[in-house]
């Protein structure tokens, strides 16, 4: 891998930005302009690549030292331009009297400065001995080696130039054609003075007894000081810095792996999330993230935007509301949240999917790079989606979380959102995996007209693609000597389940779904995945007939402009409720009675969700 000068400029911009605290810039940075793999994460790395280790450790001992690597070069820089300039001042009187000098001991200097000045001001032929007339060569016949580029010298000063840690010298410098012309006398001096002491690699070129002499020093001329000089125009440094080879940061560090999506994974994901590669995301799923809503009374909430990705949707807001209701130092306010404290339990929400779905030893965080990664062929049907994906893996919990906290903009406000959390999942539990928790293999986790399937929400919520929800495996023989394994769920589960489905004898939900460890439930209503949840937990241990609970209940989709708060009073159904048209009962109060035999739900004057 290659530096590149456009990852160069990001990284240390990021660095800007980081040590800042600019979290909310950066987030729009990534988004705009996605990380790659060739980005550079690590402070040191990035001042080794830009050769600015000896200025970071004079600014380090600074009485009050500059946080960014940005703000070090620009004050390098605009300190060195203030030297410059005095340099300037003081080499020019240096060489008007250097130039007297030559001109009261050597009168042919004159002539041969005036014979090299424009060329020196034109940039296109090189510093050299006067010849005779026969033996002058036009411009063009000059080898490039020898001519002037951007006002620095092809003869003295292109053997510094061919070292990067010698100083070089500026082009302002040789501004009037006389500084460069007098050091190049007075290395030609002393070539002629004394064979002996003649520079390394210069030429005698002389005819006739002349002595004429293209003198290449391999040293920096006497009396000059390269120090408070500068080169204007680095671009051929550059073109070679380009090719310099580094390590990726994630290799480096050992937190994460990178890596980008190739065709053959992202068929398989295709497989096993559409039922085949050749299918495409639906608009519902490439338009919807996370994104909260900013209605005063239901800040916790996550919005829905169109039908499709509900249980996706609903099992991250189940563990947002986790995380607010039951983990937050203070949760006076848990369904007022700050936009630092919602975005904060998305995070952990985020995390505790995938690092239980990578069965608490792995999980790989898929992130949208903004560019194509793979270029597709054969029969793979292109949708500039899972081509721009790149895969992160980790294999610990908490560098997973920093690596979804550095990402969680592309989740909260990024268009495909909901789909990089659905991908996340399933590499994090692997495609393989994911086809053995079946009792298909040949099941997709997005069902007909893009719905979730119980499979994809039970991989949210326990971390195993399982097609049931009653508890534990149930092993059915056939009656031939076959027998068919039909797998549930195995433990209690930290957010729950309920389902219309169970009103109507369809499916049976067990007790780990029914009574999770937190009083927060999925809802599947018709078809519909929204949240039912509690304040208190001891909803989940008090079963007394006779008692009134109050549950909160959230749906994304539903537009909900107000709070709905059900009291639901339990064993009071028969009473209340025995003259009520079985067709006009709410979808979620049968829910509600699968879970709390025969109660009575009060919507507490607002609109009853059919």
């Amino acid at each position: 891998m290659v530096v590149s000068v456009e990852e160069v400029s990001a990284s240390i911009v990021r660095e800007y930005l980081s040590r800042k605290g600019l979290k909310r810039t950066i987030a729009c940075m990534d988004e705009e302009h996605p990380r790659t793999q060739s980005s550079i994460n690590n402070r040191s790395q990035l001042r080794q690549i830009l050769h600015i280790e000896d200025l970071y450790r004079r600014n380090k001992v600074q009485s009050s030292p500059l946080r960014t690597l940005l703000e070090m070069v620009i004050k390098h820089h605009i300190e060195g331009t203030d030297d410059d300039k005095m340099a300037s001042k003081e080499k020019e009187s240096e060489s008007a009297l250097i130039v007297a000098s030559m001109e009261h001991d050597h009168t042919k200097l004159s002539s041969h400065v005036k014979e090299v000045s424009p060329r020196l001001n034109h940039h296109d032929t090189a510093v050299h001995q006067s010849q005779p007339e026969s033996e002058k060569k036009p411009p063009e016949m000059i080898p490039k080696s020898r001519r002037m580029r951007r006002g620095v010298m092809a003869g003295p000063i292109s053997s510094t130039l061919q070292e990067p840690n010698k100083p070089r010298l500026s082009g302002r410098q040789s501004g009037d054609g006389l500084s460069l012309v007098t050091l190049q006398q007075k290395g030609r001096e002393k070539s002629t003075s004394d064979p002996a002491e003649r520079p390394q690699g210069s030429e005698n070129v002389g005819q006739g007894g002349h002595d004429r002499n293209i003198v290449r020093p391999k040293t920096t001329p006497p009396n000059i000081d390269l120090s408070e000089m500068v080169l204007d125009d680095i671009e051929d440094e550059l073109l070679e810095l380009s090719n310099v080879s580094i390590r990726n940061f994630a290799t480096e560090s050992g937190r994460h792996t990178s890596r980008p999506m190739d065709q053959h994974t992202a068929s398989e994901l295709k497989a096993v999330l559409l039922g085949s590669p050749i299918k495409c995301f639906s608009a519902e799923w490439t338009n919807q993230g996370f994104t909260f809503s900013e209605t005063h009374d239901l800040r916790y909430g996550i919005v829905q935007k169109k039908g499709g990705p509900c249980g996706v949707l609903a099992c991250i807001q189940a563990f947002v509301l986790k995380k607010l209701l039951f983990e937050q130092p203070d949760s006076g306010q848990a369904l007022r949240p700050t936009n630092a404290a919602r975005r904060q339990s998305l995070t952990s929400a985020v995390t505790e999917v995938l690092w239980r779905a990578g069965q608490e030893t792995r999980a790989t965080l898929a992130i949208n790079t903004g560019r194509n990664v793979f270029t597709p062929s054969g029969h793979f049907r292109s949708a500039g989606v899972l081509e721009k994906i790149a895969c992160l893996t980790v294999d610990s919990m908490k560098d997973l979380q920093l690596l979804v906290e550095q990402h969680i903009e592309q989740f909260e406000t990024g268009e495909l959102g909901c789909l990089l959390l659905t991908v996340s999942a399933v590499l994090s539990r692997s495609t393989d995996k994911v086809r053995e928790d079946m009792d298909v293999a040949t099941n997709s986790l997005i069902g007909a007209y893009g719905y979730c399937t119980q499979e994809l929400v039970n991989l949210l919520l326990v971390g195993r693609a399982v097609s049931n929800v009653f508890d534990g495996d149930v092993e059915l023989d056939s009656g031939d000597g076959d027998s068919t394994l039909l797998k549930g769920i195995r433990g209690h589960c930290n957010v729950g389940l309920l389902s219309s489905f169970e009103h109507y004898n369809i499916v049976k939900v067990g007790d780990y779904l029914k009574n999770p460890l937190f009083p927060i439930w999925v809802v599947c209503s018709e078809s519909h995945f929204s949240v039912l949840f509690g304040l208190q937990q001891e909803l989940l241990t008090n079963q007394d007939k006779g008692l009134d609970l109050d549950l909160y209940y959230y749906d994304g989709l539903a537009n909900q402009q107000e709070e709905i708060r059900l009291t639901v009073s339990v064993g009071k159904s028969s009473l209340s409720g025995q003259h009520a048209d079985p067709d006009l009962i709410p979808s979620l109060e049968l829910c509600i009675r699968t879970r709390w035999k025969d109660a009575f739900v009060d919507w507490n004057d607002t609109e009853p969700i059919l």
